[in-house]
């Protein structure tokens, strides 16, 4: 059995990505792989494999120790260019930690991304193109899975949620990046519709657009309802409750929010964002804007057949990115550090390396 060590604190912040993304790992390799991989947490003991999910300074200082003996890989989920758009920094320290972002991508032997847009960012960075590799996200539909029509009534009641009105869920942290400020927008123009959004401020004032998002909050639409942190484990319940989900950021890397919509088999309206393409771009509704958004949703809420259709478009997705190819891919490239492990060992033996 081979050991692998996850180097996480994605923890010490709910209500993001990166968190779901690492816990979604680890259940893979706990549900498919448990008699090949030993899987170790935050430890500095040997381990065949050290596999980076953040970039905390402490991590950064335990790169070179364990790079003597042992393959590291680096998971990207974000960029520079991402970070810039969900955080306010100052310039004096915008800069340098953007220069640390890619030093300690660069540290990595092997990285993996979310979304093949970004190998060309990282290759721009300076980072080798043959150390990069692709494996999409997926989510359990242990976890993420549409109920039945009279579990959903029973859940509207639960979470208090109207059972005449149609209702459009947002999932994301409470940023000008997640386009928040055009969910408000097209709840405005849709006022016989409820929209819920569920997420907070994960990074607190630094979050980008606090201040204005904060003051919509604190007076919002009558249509509108900011939900807050929702528990990952009450997030089904909430898209079973919804008719649609609306996802209006300006970039993404691979949100996982999509894919748990795709579970619950919803039809997902998104901006047409170019990262999007040949990832889920086939799965969604596209959208340039506002208004776009304004008249796909009200064509979804009034043509049965158009709403269909897109609950099978949803269905595919959930399918393609199921648990079990997505494992596949983890397996395949986990299995392929293999042999450059046993050479590591060798060449540092020889080197005369401790041991």
């Amino acid at each position: 059995m081979k050991t692998i060590t996850m180097m996480s604190e994605a923890d010490m912040t709910k209500g993001h990505g990166v968190l779901s993304v690492y816990d979604e790992l680890m259940m893979l390799l706990e549900t498919y792989y448990p008699d090949k991989y030993i899987v170790r947490k935050n430890s500095l003991a040997h381990a065949d494999i050290f596999h980076y999910h953040t970039i905390n300074p402490e991590f950064f200082l335990s790169i070179p120790l364990v790079r003597k003996k042992s393959i590291t890989v680096g998971f990207v989920h974000f960029m520079p260019k991402t970070l810039d758009e969900s955080l306010d920094l100052w310039k004096v320290a915008k800069v340098p930690f953007y220069k640390y972002i890619i030093k300690f991508y660069n540290s990595m032997d092997y990285l993996v991304t979310v979304n093949p847009h970004f190998i060309k960012e990282l290759v721009e960075a300076g980072i080798d193109r043959n150390k990069i590799t692709y494996i999409p996200n997926c989510v359990s539909s242990e976890h993420f899975f549409e109920m039945s029509a009279q579990e959903k009534v029973q859940l509207r009641k639960k979470l208090d949620i109207p059972l005449d009105k149609r209702v459009i869920i947002g999932v994301g942290q409470l940023q000008i990046r997640k386009g928040v400020l055009d969910f408000v927008k097209v709840a405005k123009d849709n006022p016989d519709k409820l929209f819920l959004w569920l997420g907070g401020f994960s990074f607190g004032k630094i979050s980008d657009g606090y201040d204005e998002i904060k003051e919509i909050m604190e007076h919002p639409p009558a249509n509108v309802r900011f939900v807050g942190m929702v528990d990952r484990s009450e997030m089904n319940d909430y898209y079973n409750a919804s008719d649609l989900l609306l996802l209006p950021s300006y970039a993404e890397l691979f949100p996982m929010t999509i894919l748990e919509a795709l579970n619950c088999k919803l039809p997902i309206v998104v901006r047409n964002l170019e990262e999007y393409q040949g990832i889920v771009s086939d799965y969604c509704l596209l959208c340039e804007d506002a208004e776009g958004f304004s008249r796909e949703i009200n064509r979804l809420c009034s043509d049965e057949a158009y709403y269909a259709q897109a609950k099978v478009k949803s269905t595919a997705g959930s399918e393609f990115y199921s648990t079990q190819n997505v494992a596949k891919m983890w397996d395949q490239f986990y299995s392929s550090l293999t042999k450059k492990v046993r050479n590591k060992k060798l060449s540092c033996g020889k080197s005369g390396v401790a041991r």
